[in-house]
């Protein structure tokens, strides 16, 4: 029998019509000496297949909190988080570094591109950790490039492209697994207007074409361009609305 890749899983998984996110009662709690802080305190969402939602909130709101546990960064202190119909709730660190790895793509205000690789070299990356063979490697890492209009510099290192490029890069990258979830933690934060619309257009592109993307952010007008926006307030979801388009 032929070798499956690791990441046609994820791909099985969605295909039951599992919603790619399911959080149940979920709490997160800090301890410092004797004094205990709630990050989260009951939080229940679910996320569909193909959904593009947009998660904002004040400092101290628990909105980094929740993009760590939906990153499989951490794990509620109780309650149930499934992704993808697999519940990760109390998985160790090792298997949750297989779950971020197989189901998860992240794309970070900072890039975390390395600069001494070419754009094809980062974006091969993460295949290189899910085991994929070489020529394989290399065939979905241009092809990941090519899904976000940079075919054309798969050879150019980090430092000669601009700040959007680098952006594209990493999405380029997060997409390259094939993974259930696209997470954007607050991805304009370090670009100027005109990249921000770019990256936002490349998001909207995504979606269009099935992706399921939640985004971080805190910018009102970057949230605008999901389809729906969920807004924390106290470790609590205050609302969850269809986001209103701007101009």
């Amino acid at each position: 029998m032929a070798r499956r890749d690791r990441t046609d899983e994820a791909v099985d998984d969605l295909a039951d019509g599992a919603p790619v996110i399911e959080l149940d009662s979920v709490t997160k709690l800090y301890r410092t000496g004797p004094i205990e802080v709630a990050a989260l305190r009951g939080v229940s969402l679910s996320i569909a297949q193909g959904e593009y939602v947009a998660i904002m909130g004040p400092s101290g709101s628990g909105k980094s909190t929740l993009m760590h546990i939906l990153g499989c960064l951490d794990v509620p202190s109780s309650g149930d988080y499934r992704l993808a119909g697999e519940d990760v709730s109390d998985m160790d660190e090792i298997e949750l570094a297989e779950v971020r790895n197989r189901r998860i793509g992240f794309v970070f205000q900072q890039f975390n591109l390395l600069a001494s690789m070419s754009a094809l070299r980062n974006v091969e990356l993460p295949l290189s950790y899910a085991g994929i063979r070489r020529d394989a490697r290399r065939e979905r890492a241009i092809q990941a490039l090519e899904r976000v209009g940079l075919a054309d510099r798969v050879d150019h290192r980090p430092g000669e492209l601009s700040g959007g490029q680098q952006q594209r890069v990493a999405v380029a990258r997060a997409l390259a697994t094939d993974p259930a979830l696209l997470l954007a933690d607050e991805p304009t934060g370090n670009l100027d207007s005109s990249a921000t619309d770019d990256v936002l257009r490349l998001f909207a592109e995504l979606h269009a074409q099935g992706r399921t993307v939640v985004l971080i952010t805190h910018e009102h007008e970057v949230a605008a361009h999901a389809a729906r926006v969920i807004r924390l307030r106290d470790g609590l979801i205050a609302s969850d609305e269809p986001a209103v388009a701007t101009g």
